[in-house]
């Protein structure tokens, strides 16, 4: 029998479409796109979209399929998100997952307690604290809507928290330009100049147009602005199957391609090559609840099509998982419905996977289930590895010289592989008897002092005259807003 086996490692994948229907959508999405159109209003990105060979007419631009093929092939198909330190963190490429937590949430969930209040500065610096502690998050969110500041400078003030207390790449929305630019000086500040900024960037933007079809002046604004300055920027608009798009998956998938698209043909004009991630969230609107799922198996279906048509246009694609419907971190409901988003994403090939640790349809961030999510995730990077084929774990010579009858405990195969198992430090699997003689803890008790124990480590400091500089920037904004 032949011994010299080749190496065999195959990772384990999710296909929800077929090659004709990808073409099918691709073809359906240029038809929209060319046909219906977007609506914008912004006088440059007219011009622009006008003198490429748009259709303007009014507000109403129609865009030619030779233009969109343009686009995708302009755009990077390879890029890295970088840490506050330059260093590279994240490199979006192939069909490699890296996840982040979510953001904007309104209200926040205290881990001891379960007292449910308004999402404040200081709990941006405890999520941001325990994002970058957890080892499966690999980039942050600004995660709430701080209820304790100036609505006008909160999106500021809250990413300035996020940069201070997590090193991680930091992903974005924001109110206007002038806090897109002020979050932008605090990254180059952070990273030393402009081109080092460039050549890891630290921070990525999400670019939303508003369903169906339109987009609104400030965020074309923001689009340009992310263009020049090489900002990454995710073109992602969320969908709403039965309320802003059409009720059938495959036509929700159709619009949310389309929307996606034109945002990077746009960006493509203002810069060739500038830095663009593919992005839709697409769910259903509940007919029951009317709330928009982040729950839901449709959800997870849609993102998966998505990944497989980013893939299809070799484009990073930003994907959705690990958030639920359910009110506490601890609910059954909460763990199951984070545990197949997120072993569904990571089959799909999504690359930035957003949205961990929301609760409430993405109304509620709780410490906790960013640490249950975690766990979720050290399960799903096991099982994504795959299983490992070769002349050392076929172990033929191993099995014959144990034998029959024998054991593998004493063994130095045994020794050598046993930690390439998953152990986990929040799921019990001892016995009964064992498991109360230690206490008797519940799921429940173990998760809260594993979050405690987490909000109490401390991370690097940033220098202290790049603090002082951020800081006089937030007086300015204080001014600048009248408070």
């Amino acid at each position: 029998m032949p011994r010299n086996y080749p190496e065999l490692h195959t990772r384990p994948s999710l296909n929800v479409l077929s090659k004709d229907q990808i073409e099918q959508i691709h073809l359906a999405a240029l038809e929209v796109l060319e046909r219906t159109g977007v609506q914008i209003t912004h006088p440059k990105a007219l011009e622009l979209l006008d003198g490429a060979g748009a259709n303007v007419d009014g507000d109403r631009v129609r865009i030619p399929a030779q233009l969109v093929e343009d686009a995708i092939h302009a755009s990077p198909s390879c890029f890295a998100l970088g840490k506050r330190n330059g260093e590279p963190a994240v490199l979006l490429e192939d069909n490699r997952s890296w996840y982040g937590a979510g953001l904007d949430c309104m209200e926040y969930l205290d881990p001891v307690t379960d007292v449910r209040r308004p999402f404040t500065s200081e709990d941006c610096r405890v999520t941001a604290m325990i994002t970058n502690v957890l080892p499966n998050y690999s980039w942050a969110m600004a995660l709430g809507l701080a209820a304790d500041v100036p609505v006008d400078i909160a999106d500021r003030l809250i990413a300035k928290q996020a940069m201070t207390y997590c090193e991680k790449p930091l992903v974005f929305c924001c109110y206007d330009l002038n806090s897109l630019k002020s979050i932008y000086n605090m990254a180059v500040l952070i990273a030393g100049s402009q081109e080092r900024f460039r050549q890891a960037p630290s921070i990525a933007h999400l670019s939303s147009p508003v369903s169906p079809l339109v987009y609104f002046d400030d965020m074309v604004e923001k689009i340009i602005f992310c263009a020049e300055k090489g900002i990454p920027q995710v073109f992602y608009s969320g969908l709403q199957a039965g309320a802003t798009s059409p009720v059938t998956l495959a036509g929700t998938i159709v619009q949310g391609r389309a929307e996606s698209l034109s945002g990077i043909v746009l960006a493509q004009l203002v810069r060739t090559g500038a830095p663009v991630i593919f992005g839709v969230f697409t769910t259903i609107m509940d007919m029951t609840t009317a709330i928009f799922s982040y729950g839901a198996p449709e959800m997870n279906l849609m993102t998966a099509a998505m990944a497989q048509m980013a893939q299809r246009y070799q484009l990073p694609f930003f994907g959705t998982a690990g958030c639920t419907d359910a009110k506490f971190s601890d609910d059954p409901q909460a763990a199951i419905e984070a545990t197949f988003s997120c072993l569904s994403s990571a089959l799909s090939g999504a690359n930035l996977v957003h949205d961990i640790g929301l609760l409430d349809h993405s109304t509620l961030i709780s410490p906790n289930y960013l640490v249950l999510n975690n766990e979720v995730l050290h399960m799903v990077n096991q099982f994504m590895r795959g299983i490992l084929v070769n002349a050392e774990t076929l172990a033929l010579d191993l099995i014959d010289r144990v034998g029959p009858g024998g054991h593998y405990l004493e063994e130095e195969h045994t020794m050598h592989h046993f930690r390439d198992v998953w152990y986990s430090q929040l799921f019990d699997r001892t016995n009964y008897d064992e498991w109360f003689k230690k206490g008797a803890r519940r799921f429940k008790e173990r998760l809260r002092e594993q979050t405690r124990k987490l909000m109490d480590l401390k991370i690097a400091s940033l220098p202290p005259e790049i603090v002082n500089e951020m800081d006089r920037m937030e007086k300015q904004w204080h001014i600048e807003s009248g408070h």
